[in-house]
Parts: C-alpha cells; structure tokens; sequence
C-alpha cells in the first residue's frame, strides 16, 4: 500500500491531512488490535473532520461516485432528502464554496455540467484500498499462503475506524448497500485471517509453546465476535476448533451446543456442513489433526466452474443504447450500488435475448463462472419456481451436496451467500414472476453481477438498476427479418410486414420462420395475410413459437388469482379489447367495469406490471398492437356493443360539464344545453370540471379516443352523437381542433339526419358551417348556415336565429357582399335588444366593425371600441380580447402599425393563458404584420415561427397557410428569394380552394417567378 491516502470512509468520513499515508501499521503480532481491527488506523499528519452534517453528506455523495460527475439534482435530494427547498441551488453552492476550502485543492473538485466532479486518485480513498487489500486476502486464502492472507487481512482491517458512514443518517439505498456490503467485507477478512492463524498455529502446535500460545489468543477475541454475531456459523466454527485444539473440549461442545439451539429456535434449521465437520473432529478427538480440518497438502475437492449460460442468441439485432446501459450498470466499483440489472418489457420483446448477449459478451469479467436459471414466472403451461426450488438448484450447481442444503429457504439463501461472497460470479436469473422469487437468490459478494429478467419492472427490488425494454426500431426490425428468414429482396423497413408485427422481436422471428420454412411464400403475400384478417395472431404461431401464448400466460394468472387486484385487471383487459380505443384512464375504465377509480387504477396497474399495458404518462395507459388483437379476441360482440355504449354515455356527460365551465352563463349556453328529440339530458357520472383549464386538459387527453368511438358509429348509441359533439363544440373550436371538429361534425350531422332530429341538425348544420368558415371555405359556409336558419326558423327558437344571422353576415362581409353582409347583421342586432342580449350585441358590433373596415377604417374602429364596452358589461374575455384584435386591423387598414401592435399585443395579453385559438391566431398574425410593416423583421419573423408552430400543432391547415405567407414576404425583404418562393408554394397548396383573398395573392406572387 502506497502513502498518500486522504479520504475515509471507513468510519465516519474525515479528510486526512497532507502528510498522511496510505499504509497500515500493524501491532507487533502482525495484527491490528481487537476484533474489528481495534482503533488502529493510518499513520497520518492530521485528521480534519467534515464540517456540518450537510457538509459531510456532500462530501459522502461525491465519493461515493469518486471522479464521476454527481448531478446537482442528486445532490440536491441527498443534502435535503427528496425535498429540496427554493434556495437548495444557493445553498448547495455555498457547501460546494466551503468544501472546496477544506480541500485545500481548487482542482480537487470541479464543476462539470450537469453537477461536479470530485478527483479521487489512486491510493487516496481508504475503501479503494481496502477493497485492494480484501481481494489480495481473498487470492491468498485461495492459494493457501496462510501468512500472506494474515498481512492482507491485517491491512485491510488497519484501516476499519468503526460503521462505514458513522454519524450520517443512511436512508438512501445506495448508501445502505456501501455500508452493508462493506460490513459484510469485513467480516469476510476477519474469518479468512481467523482461518489463515489457525493454520499458522497448528504448523508449530506440536513443536513448542508458541504455536499454543497463538491458537490461546484468538479464543478471547473469537469469542466477541460470536456474541456479536450470534448466527454467524463461521465464527462459531472457528472458536469450537480454538477451544478444542487448546484442550478445551467441554467448551467447544458447549459452543456447537448453543449455536444448534439457537438456529432451531430462531430458523428452524441445522447447523452448516462445516460446523458439523468441526463438531465431528471434536467428539473424535484427535490428536493429529482431524480429516475434517483443511490442511496445507492435501486440499479440498473444489467443485466444477459452473459455465451455465446456454448459447447466444441467434441473429441479436440492434440494442446498442441498451447494452451500453447495462454495460455501465455492472461495470461499477465493487464498494458502489448496484450490481443487479433488471430487464423488463412485454411478452416477445427480447428480454432473455438481450440478457444471454450481455451474459456472453461479460463472461471473462466473472472468472469463477456464470449460473442460469430459468424462474418460469411466464412460461405457458409451467408453474414458476418457488424460491426454496431455485436455492436448491443454485447451490447443487456450486457443488453442494443435496444432503448439505437447508431445507429451510432463509438458510438456503444465507448458504448462497456465504458460497458466492467470495467470488466473482454471474448469475442471470431468467423469466422471474416477482420481487419475491428473487430476492432470496441475490448474492451480498461485492464481486458478483446478476442479470434478471421479467416482465414486471421488480420495483420492490432494491438497489436494483432497471431497463424497459421498448420494441426494435424499424431498421433493426428489418435487420432481424432479413437475417432469420434468409430473404434479403424487398425487406426494409418500410416494409408492411414491420408494422404488422409490432416490431416484437418473437412475432419478427415467427414470420421469419414461416418465410424461411416456406421459400414460395414471398414476405408480401404474408403481409397480405396478416392485414386480410382480424384474427392476425393465428398467423403468428409458429412450431413453439406463439405470441398469443406467451401473452395468454400473463391474462390466465391474473384471471384465476385469489387477488381481488388481479381479477379486476383481467376484467380490465378484455374491456380494453371491447372498446379497442388509442388510450386508457381510470375514470373511464371505472364506468366500463363498474368499480371505484381506485380499483380501476389499480387494475390497469397490475395490466403495466405485467406487460399487457404501458403507462406513456400519469395515468394513460396503452396497449401493444398485438396486446390489442389479444384483448379484442378476449371480448366478444355484446362485450363490445355495451361498452361503447357506456364510453358514449360518459364521454357524453363529461362534455356536457365541459361546456358548463368554458361558456358563460348566457343564449349560447342555454342553446346547447337543450334537451332535443333524441337525447335526454346525460346523468352527472363525476364532479363537475373546476375550470377550464381542467376542461382543456381532459379534452386534449380524451379527443382522441372520442374521434375513435364516434367513427366507429352504429349501434343504439349512436343518438348520442349529435349531442356530444354539440356539447364538446366550446372546447374544439377555442382549442382549434379543427381536423378533429371536420371529423365529429360530419357525423353528427349524419346521426341527425338518420334520427330525424331537426333541432340536432340544426346544431350540427351551424356548427359545421363556423368549421367551414374557420378554414377559409366561406362559400361552403354559407350555404350550410342558410340551411341551419331555415331549420331554425321554421322551428322557431329566436336565440339560435339571431346567431346564424350573426355568422351570416360575418360570412357575407369575407365574401366581398358588403350590402347583404350590413342588412344581416342589422336584423341580427335588433333580435339581440329584443332578447336584451349585450353579449349578443357586442359580437354583432363586433362584425359591423368589421364590415365598415373595408370602407371607412375609423368608423370600424369606434364599431368595435362599442363591442369592446358590450364586452366589459357581458364579462366576457373573448369579446374584449377580440374587440382589440379587430381595432389592431382597423389600424393596419389605416397604415398605422405602430398603433396596430399595441392593439394585438393587448388582444393577447386579455387572452393570457385561457384558451380560444381563432382569435389567438388571428392575433398572431396580425402581430406579425404591424411587425413587418414597422420595419422590425427579427421580431416579426420570431412571431411568425411561433404562430407556425402553434398552428402545426393543432393541425390548422388554414392557419399554416396564412402563416407561411407571411413568412415568405418577410424572406423576400431580407432578400432569400428562393426560400420565400419555396414558402409561397407550400402556403398555395395548403390554401388553394380556400375563399381567402391570400391565396389570390399567392397565385399572383407565384406568376411573378414564372416570368
């Protein structure tokens, strides 16, 4: 061991000081005093303590990763626990400042995004040493040089100053491991130096006193650690032969006696085979040394090198992220975390391929061999090891005889340990069920690594690192299909037979069996296959290889447990196959299975547990492509039939209370709250929406799986239809949902008219009409709004009258039919005061104000400045963010942009964070003119990026379109003429059809290039 040691951990942590040195210094006898070592230490020239407790924990954390960078998240949840406050950045920083002091080194630790880095050279940190001396100790005992095992034992030990972390609270698991397994390191050399003098002591027994004198001294400090570790059959051991070889053979038996006392009474269990041999040598007392005893020329039978692991998987494709991962997992230190890595995923993902891959490609760095065994936890038609079965396995494979291995499992895992503790070795612990099957099977030996793989993730695991493992990528699904199947032609990966599989590695290695098997059969004829029919597991089953067998496993055990959890979950499932929609949540999953959220959570937990689902984000839940052909197979058509109609009920519900928070009390709201012939106002199913916000997000979460349901259409719960979507209008068109909007107004109207209802095709005529406006397509507007105010004439309902004639004549003025559009929106005025509406009059002014724009631009703007007061006494947000929206464009109409901005910038700053994407994007884009007209290109071009963004995020075509326009002209004024062409075509495919006066510009800009 070399001077220069400067870090401890072994005891509570202390920075020693300049002069210190690395080496021990032993007693005279060749050992350090006391049991654990004693007191003794490192010579050193000072010892500085760490400073406060928060100090001593950054000071821990840091080397507990020495020369690795430890994040500051990290050091933030271990210097406060998980919970750091707002200043934890400040503080931390501050701790870093004095810690940095102490070191005396500004080099010593450096910051390094993301955290710091604290230098630790070779020889500095007492447990680096330690750990060199525990394996030197280990080598030598292995060899048999008994005196060198004692030096090495003796040195490690030097260093020992009491519990590893003293003084520090040690919660973390992280910290638990180092501290136990440097614990359990130290007993280790105790027993191996104990061992190594008694050997020492026998060579010069029979020769002189000393020999006597040496075997007499261990008895006393023996016998401390047998009462500090009163389970620890190895000590007891080695104080029985002490005792016996000193004479003393009443108090040897005495030990044997208590220890097999205490073992049947606390563990139900016998003693070991190695105290049983010692207990032998001492009845038979020899006086020659006992056959039972190990003697320098004549060692014990050593068991085969256990090389378990079967081959390697056939043509492994891809997982380099992956291996790199685990690769890095068990490549740590010894004296650190984590030396077990648990692989998870799906049925067929690749789990036990990976596992084998990695197994093969470490097998070197495990020198005293490699075990496998498969726990069958999902294995069909086979029932998974219990723990007892797998101890017993794992310890005949080490050469323990049968009759030698503990019935009892608590002693059977205590022998496992014991056995592999001073080894290293692999274990690749295959298809575990649960945390418990495994966690008996775990070594404690700082030298050895274990790979487990399940589809559960084992979070009850400690100290274990975990990979979920996702589908291969389409190139490295091609890859696979081309090397198992022979077929090179044709299969890349944007071939369909990628896409039809999941990209599941076992479903990749059936359809590459077939394709082999089958030379006549070409890869696109089996794509045709599996898209012809519903049934597309039949055709992924091939000779033992069945994806719906290995997902049948994990349905069938949960189906026939005892668990309440786990029948929900089955219950789940094949709910999940009767809807079959893109998402899951427990509310909705509560309706289909008549259970509290609770439960039903619980249950679609137990679903991600064992790979049937996966969690994308809190609380949705969704399935794998095949999971899905499985779950639909599971549930037959009445299943599907009622569990669309209870999704429809409560979808129905829940937009019912949406509308409730996102429309004020007013005309509108009471319009589309009207019961009408086919439906009946919908039964609250849960608490109604806190605001809006909570609206939004509920409708961002579940639009898509309310596209899915009402395209699937039929059925008697296809009444509900007009309703829901009448209902759900507020959220789509202030969302600027418009593809969605396209979608659910279609059918809405299609239901409408199948039921006979007028006043549901009324709604769904009006509402399809502002769709059709919103997207440029004015004329297919008007025409379908003049069909709803003929419906709502005739069935004379005066409110909705005087809201077409509103949408009227915003429609006619954006047609250029200035006269009609003014005659509209008077009669549409006077049928506002008749209903003493003030709401209904500001979006009226609000169009007149848009209508005199074209005329008389200072007329629009004291229209809309009276839409603006109508607003404030209506309370109404969009009216007022609105109103300054329009007056910026009155401005610009009037070649004033600078009065312009502060208009659209108020117009948003009304809106804030509430949600109406039509007059936001209108705002945007005004912005973004009264910008360029201002000469001001770096923030108009800033602005229009974002308004492209947010609209392609939303899907609004129309809004693209304009945005990309706006866009090429600011190109051309910076003069990037063919990027603002390229701009102007992709703004023209998008808005030709259109009635927008921009795509006649466009047009007119695009006949420019061609000249």
């Amino acid at each position: 061991m070399r001077d220069g040691l400067r870090f401890g951990l072994l005891g509570p942590p202390v920075l020693y000081g300049a002069g210190a040195t690395g080496g021990a210094v032993p007693a005279e006898d060749g050992r350090p005093g006391g049991p654990a070592g004693g007191d003794a230490g490192p010579a050193h020239g000072g010892v500085r303590s760490v400073g406060s407790g928060k100090m001593r924990a950054l000071f821990v954390a840091l080397l507990l990763e020495p020369g690795r960078i430890v994040s500051v998240d990290t050091l933030k949840d271990v210097l406060w626990d998980a919970a750091p406050p707002p200043s934890a950045q400040a503080s931390l920083h501050n701790h870093v400042t004095r810690l940095r002091r102490l070191l005396d080194d500004p080099e010593r630790l450096r910051a390094i995004p993301p955290g710091y880095l604290l230098r630790v050279d070779d020889g500095e940190l007492d447990v680096r040493v330690f750990e060199a001396h525990a394996r030197a100790a280990r080598a030598a005992h292995t060899e048999r040089d008994w005196a060198r095992t004692v030096r090495e034992c003796a040195a490690a030990l030097a260093l020992w100053r009491g519990t590893p972390l003293g003084g520090l609270p040690v919660e973390e698991p992280r910290a638990q491991a180092f501290v136990q397994r440097l614990e359990e390191a130290r007993l280790l050399l105790l027993e191996r130096r104990y061992e190594a003098e008694l050997h020492l002591a026998a060579r010069t027994t029979g020769q002189n006193a000393t020999g006597a004198h040496a075997l007499g001294a261990l008895a006393p400090e023996l016998t401390a650690l047998v009462a500090e570790h009163p389970l620890r059959e190895a000590f007891h051991r080695l104080l029985m032969l002490v005792l016996h070889r000193t004479g003393r053979q009443a108090e040897a038996l005495a030990v044997h006696r208590d220890l097999r006392a205490r073992l049947l009474d606390e563990l139900g269990v016998e003693p070991g085979p190695a105290v049983r041999d010692a207990h032998v040598e001492i009845l038979r007392d020899h006086t020659e040394e006992a056959p039972g005893t190990p003697t320098e020329d004549a060692p014990a039978d050593t068991p085969p090198r256990p090389a378990q692991l079967p081959p390697p998987p056939a043509h492994f494709t891809g997982r380099e992220k992956a291996l790199a991962e685990l690769r890095q997992a068990l490549g740590r230190g010894p004296y650190e975390a984590s030396g077990t890595v648990v692989i998870s995923g799906m049925a067929g993902v690749g789990k036990s391929a990976l596992a084998l891959h990695l197994a093969h490609e470490l097998a070197d760095r495990f020198p005293d061999g490699q075990l496998y065994i498969n726990l069958h936890g999902a294995t069909p038609g086979m029932t998974p090891l219990t723990p007892a079965q797998a101890l017993a396995a794992l310890l005949r494979d080490l050469g323990t005889a049968p009759r030698r291995i503990p019935e009892h499992p608590d002693a059977a895992a205590a022998s496992l340990r014991s056995t592999l503790a001073p080894t290293r070795t692999l274990l690749v612990l295959d298809d575990a069920a649960n945390a418990a099957q495994v966690r008996p099977l775990l070594p404690a030996g700082a030298g050895c690594a274990v790979i487990v793989t399940s589809r559960s993730p084992l979070t009850a695991l400690d100290g274990a690192h975990r990979l979920p493992l996702a589908p291969l990528s389409d190139d490295e699904s091609a890859a696979l299909l081309r090397a198992a199947s022979g077929r090179a032609a044709g299969l890349d990966a944007t071939h369909p037979l990628v896409e039809l599989t999941g990209r599941l590695p076992l479903a990749l290695r059936v359809v590459a069996a077939r394709l082999a098997a089958r030379r006549a059969l070409t890869p696109d004829a089996l794509a045709g296959q599996l898209t012809a029919t519903e049934g597309r597991l039949h055709h992924l089953e091939y000779d033992d290889l069945s994806v719906r067998r290995s997902l049948a496993v994990a349905h069938e055990a949960l189906r026939a447990s005892d668990r309440e959890a786990d029948r929900d979950a089955a219950h789940a499932l094949r709910r999940v196959g009767a809807l079959d929609l893109p998402a899951y949540g427990a509310p909705l999953l509560a309706r289909l299975t008549g259970t509290d959220e609770f439960r039903a959570e619980t249950a679609l937990d137990r679903l991600v547990d064992v790979a049937l689902l996966d969690e994308t984000s809190y609380g949705r839940y969704v399935p794998h492509d095949l999971v899905r052909h499985f779950a639909r197979e599971l549930a037959g058509t009445a299943d599907t039939t009622e569990a669309v109609g209870q999704a429809l009920r409560w979808y129905a519900a829940r937009a019912r209370q949406s509308l409730l928070v996102l429309l004020p009390p007013g005309y509108e709201r009471d319009e589309r709250l009207r019961t009408t012939a086919s439906t009946a106002e919908p039964e609250p199913v849960e608490p109604p929406f806190a605001s809006a916000e909570e609206a939004f997000a509920w409708g961002d979460r579940e639009l898509p799986n309310i596209v899915a349901l009402v395209e699937r259409g039929g059925g008697p719960a296809a009444a509900l239809v007009p309703g829901l979507v009448r209902h759900l209008f507020p959220y789509l068109h202030r969302g600027g949902r418009l593809a969605e909007l396209d979608v659910l107004g279609r059918l809405a109207l299609h239901a409408a008219r199948s039921l006979g209802d007028a006043e549901a095709e009324a709604f769904a005529l009006t509402d399809r009409a502002g769709l059709h406006f919103m997207s440029g397509r004015a004329s297919e507007a008007l025409a379908l709004n003049d069909e709803g105010l003929r419906l709502w004439r005739r069935l004379g309902v005066v409110s909705c009258v005087r809201r077409c004639l509103n949408n009227r004549g915003l429609v006619l003025e954006s047609l250029g039919r200035y006269e009609e559009s003014e005659e509209t929106l008077r009669q549409s005025l006077e049928l506002s005061r008749q209903l003493g509406d003030p709401y209904g009059e500001a979006v009226t002014f609000s169009h007149l104000g848009n209508l005199y724009k074209h005329t008389d631009a200072r007329a629009a703007i004291a229209h809309h400045e009276r839409s603006l007061a109508l607003g404030e006494i209506a309370d109404s947000l969009v009216v007022r963010h609105t109103a300054h929206c329009n007056i910026g464009y009155a401005h610009l109409r009037l070649g004033e942009p600078a009065a312009a901005v502060q208009h659209f910038e108020q117009s948003l700053r009304i809106l804030g964070d509430d949600e109406d994407w039509q007059g936001e994007s209108k705002s945007r884009l005004g912005l973004v003119r009264a910008l360029r007209e201002l000469g001001r290109p770096d923030r108009a071009s800033h602005e229009c990026a974002l308004l492209l963004d947010l609209a392609e995020r939303r899907a609004d075509q129309y809004a693209v379109g304009l945005a990309r326009h706006q866009r090429g002209l600011l190109l051309r004024a910076r003069g990037r003429v063919e990027e603002a062409y390229r701009e102007w075509e992709r703004a023209r495919a998008i808005l030709d059809g259109t009635d927008s006066p921009v795509a006649v510009e466009l047009r007119e800009l695009l006949k420019d290039r061609a000249r």
